[in-house]
């Protein structure tokens, strides 16, 4: 039986799909792509502006459209906030929503005791079994803990490993509804973390991204004490040698005991900032708790990690308010700080929060404009980090061969977020030894044209950046 996967928004939700799929391929379900077709489509959601969602629907209707024969199973936090609608979207369509959505890992294990995977099963037996076993999963308690059950020992969509360790979010900011649909904070005890970073180091994985809604607010359950920077320590001190990434950092939590954690030279120095505004009168009406000059505090403190650390950034241009003056704010912030990335979002009024039925809108081709002007912006910064980069050697896990204008190329990510692409003869040039593990400071170079290199870590040195990143090996 084929099951396929679409997942939109979140890191998050990239990480819970990739253990769904570990799931169902355990059980020897075909993992396709949507493309392909499938049995069971699994939609996983995201909630956080309109167009997510309205993109959300325009993907579930296209599935059940064209394969009314299969199931659309609609889980995430969407599903979870707007279940009668989506599931009123199309006859075949199933919602789970987000706090059950664990109870999807239980699917393929209940489809085979039902029988309803079997390669001789029809259409409408298939449907029916599924629909069994959700109404069975909906007749059980929701499980707090059971967000935590999302535990893949492969990755069927990735080459890093997304490790989920906290979840929910305790913020009450104003434009926010995945606080809604996640719930108050909740984190993965530090002995369970280590213990399955451990498993997907040796299972092959030298990257690790720890994720979550607010990953800052992480606490051990049991030491309100130890939080994200003890953590850090205790990773960093185990005998595993991956690399970690950091999915965002709130600005109002980067402070000494984190900036002295993620300086060790195993965190990637690779940090997202939710800045949202650099205008101190709309963070404080959105209830953001940190000022402008808080940002730029901690934009100093991490640079101070390492020798220019790659920064990134989301804003929301176009919140109700917001004048010509609050923008210019915003866009001077982002240029004084040199974010080498943006995220931007234009403000979209979300159902159930404060901001939903705001006064004073800022006009949609004002916002519009706004947006243009930070994504030029963004451009120009993008381009003048990766210039400072030339010559410069960095640490590229290899993720997949790509042809760029008729050249074969392996292409991957530095520790500080840069897609670089190594031209394949690079890995022609010297023979592989068969028990051969690549360090950062192998000198050693792939033969057979890389066979064998996938989610490996090569030091490379960058040699020129324009449209793309190209390196050598070094």
């Amino acid at each position: 039986m084929r099951v396929a996967f679409y997942t939109l928004g979140c890191k998050l939700n990239q990480s819970e799909s990739e253990a769904l799929a570990s799931t169902f391929k355990s059980r020897g379900f075909f993992i396709a792509t949507p493309q392909e077709g499938a049995d069971i489509f699994i939609v996983n959601t995201c909630t956080v502006t309109s167009k997510a969602e309205q993109k959300a629907r325009r993907i579930i209707r296209r599935l059940a459209r064209d394969n009314p024969a299969s199931v659309i199973v609609v889980t995430g936090c969407y599903a979870q906030l707007d279940h009668e609608a989506l599931e009123a979207l199309m006859p075949n369509v199933v919602v789970l929503g987000h706090e059950r959505k664990y109870q999807l890992l239980e699917l393929a294990e209940c489809l085979e005791a039902s029988g309803g995977c079997s390669t001789e099963a029809s259409a409408d037996a298939v449907r029916e079994a599924v629909d069994a076993c959700i109404a069975g999963f909906a007749s059980e308690g929701v499980e707090r803990g059971g967000i935590f059950r999302f535990a893949a020992d492969t990755y069927s969509f990735h080459s890093r490993a997304f490790l989920k360790v906290q979840d929910g979010c305790d913020h009450q900011c104003a434009y926010c509804r995945v606080r809604l649909a996640r719930g108050a904070s909740v984190s993965l005890s530090p002995a369970e973390v280590a213990e399955r970073a451990a498993q997907l180091y040796w299972h092959g994985y030298n990257e690790l991204v720890l994720t979550g809604v607010n990953l800052t607010a992480y606490r051990d359950p049991n030491d309100r004490r130890y939080g994200l920077p003890q953590l850090l320590h205790e990773l960093t001190g185990r005998e595993e040698e991956y690399r970690i990434r950091l999915s965002s950092l709130e600005p109002e939590m980067i402070r000494r005991e984190l900036v002295e954690a993620v300086a060790h030279p195993r965190v990637c120095p690779h940090f997202h900032i939710p800045v949202q505004s650099g205008s101190d009168r709309i963070l404080k009406a959105v209830y953001r708790p940190y000022t402008a000059n808080r940002i730029r505090e901690a934009v100093a403190d991490l640079r101070g990690v390492t020798d220019d650390p790659f920064l990134a950034a989301d804003v929301i241009v176009g919140l109700p308010g917001e004048t010509d003056e609050d923008f210019q704010a915003t866009y001077d912030l982002i240029k004084e700080c040199g974010f080498a990335a943006l995220h931007i979002f234009t403000f979209s009024p979300r159902p159930g929060t404060e901001l939903f039925h705001a006064p004073n809108p800022v006009p949609e081709r004002i916002a519009g404009e706004r947006a243009d002007a930070l994504r030029e912006l963004a451009a120009e910064l993008e381009s003048a980090y990766a210039e400072r980069w030339i010559g410069r050697k960095v640490h590229v896990l290899l993720e997949e061969q790509r042809n760029i204008d008729g050249h074969e190329y392996w292409s991957g990510l530095s520790e500080n977020y840069l897609r670089v692409d190594i031209p394949i003869d690079y890995f022609l040039a010297a023979t592989l030894p068969s028990d051969w593990t690549p360090n950062a400071e192998s000198k050693t170079k792939p033969s057979t044209g890389g066979r064998g290199m996938h989610g490996k870590i090569v030091s490379v040195r960058i040699e020129s950046a324009d449209e793309h990143i190209f390196g050598r090996l070094e």
